[in-house]
């Protein structure tokens, strides 16, 4: 993978200068630190900064067309390039590399934005047509990889992050309050909002066309969930899922560097694991985090799954100190606000697996979402049930087999789960019926927003700010596929993937691949009967049929446990972090003006107090610490690296036209 950036005038004359393009490329050194590439002309320019993984030596960006017409800039990986190119080449398109990327220009050449179609990857393309004048700007079906604008005065600055966007000093640099608000309320923002104001996503599933003034935003695809095609044996829907599992994981080993996987000791990445070693090598690399704190361990199964693979295993043993000490770099970045120390982990051990030379793993992310692994479908299952004999005083205990992480949670009363699942119980039509406890849950840590920042959001927000958005089909759909949708929609894409997903494994200049996440096995997945998803309390049925025959069975059995990290042990400890004392003090936190300094006072001392926090608790003091790191970052000390120079591996191609000398003062 790499990173990309651009600017492209697409309503007036402003200068485009090669050094602003040097300066963007310099913050995302870490995404892609092999080569350096840019392209410049009266009204673009191009940049990229290469992770090498295909085509080593000849596969340096940007890449041109035979007519030198179309230039791309390229992040990602497309999987079937090796299927794609015979049929260019018989239409006759010459190339001159060996990369999926040059497949991709020839293929918009051929084939326009309906390109996109054909492409099985994950991506976040940028194509200049300099003859038409024309950037399109593409991204993948469920937003693996991310991609960022803004315009300002008739100049679209796009980039994969966006302290590279901020590196061109036109940009807007200011926290958008309504982004705030959907974060502690969603855990991320909807798409296209972010944390910046003015600063937006390219939706998933999106492209983006930019000519003469005008920007035109399309989906290519949606997330659909339809009737199936015909009735058929589970036997049948087993066999062919396997199939494409198989398939989606052997496809995604195609690289000129060797690949490893992470292994959790769950069902996900231990069924990825297992195919790579029964379908496509002899040898494979994991890599695990373990907790020093026994509550987040899980070192045994990740031991048991190792040893039952014969694989090379290499572990990082996280301690709550060491989420603490890398905190501020995992919020820069993450460019965002977050609820959970969850990513902090995954950063150090994406430092691990680039210790041991390895620069691309498999993980299992999307399992969860597309095959009903959660809780929270689980949830929403029992509140259904319950709904239909709402006196009942044993439905309710069905709560007490979900949440096993929630200490206490199992041993609640019928009093306690009554109450905190009743709201809203009877309002079964409601769209957002599966996620309301949670929303509600998580927009208590609201309650810690200054009069300001309320005001501002309240002020501010639309609607639609609010509320996700329902396609026209969604009233349709079954209600486990409701659930799935918002799941997917408003946590995977917007913070999975992001937070947790790109930004801390690119960190370190490694890619993540994800065979749960192939097109084919989503569509596939979105089709299956409920019942093979969820069957009864039994999450991700399905996949458990077919991971019986390839793991133990201590592995294939075992309940889902989510991924999770400690909290405030880790900011309130034997280690005094002079950060946290600095950016929670009142007086800090009055004259950022976002939270309300008795109340985080408060939060602090009962932290202190050695009284256990709440779930909503937990979230809020996280949360308040990530947007005061945010605003200490990119808001009050936003430093830049030196630009890239020409020590690095850096090619530059300027065609013509108005390259002026100078950088708008960087």
């Amino acid at each position: 993978m790499c990173g990309i950036v651009g600017i492209v005038n697409i309503d007036g004359d402003q200068p485009i200068y090669e050094e602003t393009l040097r300066q963007m490329l310099a913050m995302i050194r870490h995404r892609g630190p092999d080569q350096f590439g840019i392209y410049l002309d009266d009204r673009a320019g191009l940049g990229n900064a290469r992770l090498s993984i295909i085509d080593l030596h000849s596969g340096q960006q940007p890449i041109a067309s035979e007519d030198e017409n179309f230039w791309i800039v390229f992040n990602g990986e497309i999987f079937n390039y090796v299927e794609l190119r015979p049929d260019l080449e018989a239409r006759g398109h010459r190339f001159t590399t060996n990369t999926d990327t040059e497949v991709i220009l020839h293929l918009y050449e051929e084939y326009g934005p309906a390109c996109l179609s054909r492409l099985n990857g994950q991506f976040a393309i940028a194509i200049w047509d300099a003859r038409e004048q024309t950037l399109f700007l593409a991204r993948d079906r469920v937003g693996i990889l991310p991609l960022f604008y803004t315009v300002v005065d008739g100049t679209l600055i796009f980039a994969s992050e966006i302290k590279a966007i901020l590196a061109d000093p036109r940009a807007p640099r200011a926290l958008d309050p309504v982004a705030l608000e959907q974060i502690f309320t969603f855990w991320g923002t909807l798409s296209p909002r972010t944390i910046f104001r003015d600063i937006v996503d390219l939706p998933p599933g999106h492209y983006l066309l930019a000519r003469r003034g005008q920007i035109h935003i399309r989906p290519y695809w949606h997330l659909e969930f339809g009737a199936l095609e015909r009735e058929r044996s589970d036997a049948d829907y087993i066999e062919e899922l396997r199939d494409l599992l198989i398939d989606a994981t052997t496809i995604r080993l195609r690289a000129d560097v060797p690949v490893g996987a992470y292994l959790s000791g769950g069902l996900d990445s231990s069924t990825v694991a297992a195919i790579v070693r029964r379908y496509a090598c002899n040898h494979l690399d994991t890599f695990s985090i373990a907790f020093s704190d026994p509550e987040f361990d899980e070192r045994p199964f990740q031991r048991q799954m190792a040893q039952f693979l014969g694989t090379d295993h290499q572990v990082v043993v996280v301690t709550h100190a060491d989420i603490g000490r890398v905190f501020p770099d995992v919020i820069w970045h993450t460019e965002m606000p977050i609820l959970r120390t969850s990513p902090a982990p995954l950063f150090i051990l994406s430092q691990l697996v680039r210790d041991h030379s390895y620069r691309v793993v498999l993980t299992g992310e999307g399992a969860d979402e597309f095959l009903a692994g959660y809780d929270i479908f689980k949830e929403a299952k029992v509140r259904r049930f319950w709904a239909r004999q709402p006196v009942s005083r044993l439905r309710p205990l069905l709560f007490r087999r979900l949440y096993p992480w929630i200490a206490g949670f199992a041993g609640s009363n019928v009093a306690y789960l009554a109450a905190f699942f009743s709201e809203g119980l009877m309002d079964t039509t409601a769209p957002d019926y599966s996620h309301r406890p949670r929303w509600r849950t998580t927009s208590r840590t609201r309650r810690f927003f200054s009069d300001e920042v309320r005001h501002a959001a309240d002020t501010l927000a639309q609607p639609t700010d609010r509320t996700p958005f329902y396609p026209e089909a969604f009233s349709s759909w079954d209600p486990l596929h409701q659930a799935q949708y918002l799941e997917i929609t408003t946590f995977l894409s917007q913070y999975l993937l992001s937070a947790q997903g790109d930004r801390m494994i690119m960190a370190h200049a490694v890619e993540g691949r994800f065979p749960f996440l192939d097109h084919r096995v989503i569509e596939f997945a979105n089709r299956l009967p409920p019942y093979l998803k969820l069957r009864g309390l039994t999450e991700k049925y399905i996949l458990r049929q077919i991971a019986r025959a390839w793991l133990p069975d201590a592995i294939w059995q075992r309940p889902k446990q989510p991924y999770r990290a400690p909290i405030h042990r880790s900011f309130f400890n034997d280690a005094c972090l002079e950060y946290v004392e600095h950016l929670l003090a009142p007086e800090r936190i009055q004259a950022d003006g976002l939270f309300r300094p008795v109340a985080v006072t408060h939060l602090k001392e009962k932290v202190r107090s050695g009284v256990r926090l709440s779930e909503t608790e937990d979230m809020a003091l996280v949360g308040i610490l990530s947007t005061q790191l945010f605003v200490e970052r990119f808001l009050r000390d936003f430093r830049m690296p030196p630009p890239i120079s020409d020590a690095d591996d850096v090619r530059v191609c300027i065609r013509s036209g108005i390259v002026a000398g100078g950088s708008y003062g960087i």
